[in-house]
């Protein structure tokens, strides 16, 4: 993952409505629409399908057609890359520790 894609996808869950509709989806395990996003969470239905629309953009959930409406799943493959990339950055931000002779004796 490139840097402005791990960019991208932490802007898109720096919200908390986003990471909120993302646990009610993983609870529904892509059995959820947007109305039941919108069941479950104070906010008009225009609000919730903006941030759905963040989430699609940014590639963490897909959208299926089921009937007439839509359902969407999470997509664990990009949070499993996030993860990775998001391990890999910390990794070269944190200092190597420092051992003390009395440590190494």
């Amino acid at each position: 993952m490139r840097d402005d894609d791990i960019a991208n996808t932490m802007r898109a869950l720096g919200h908390p409505v986003r990471l909120e509709i993302m646990r009610i989806l993983a609870k529904q395990q892509g059995q959820c629409c947007c109305a039941d996003v919108t069941d479950s969470l104070p906010l008009a239905q225009s609000t919730v399908s903006q941030h759905i629309k963040v989430l699609l953009d940014a590639g963490l959930i897909e959208r299926k057609p089921h009937g007439t409406r839509n359902r969407y799943i999470i997509q664990h493959d990009r949070l499993a890359e996030l993860g990775t990339a998001f391990g890999g950055l910390l990794q070269g931000l944190v200092p190597a520790p420092v051992h003390t002779e009395a440590e190494t004796a």
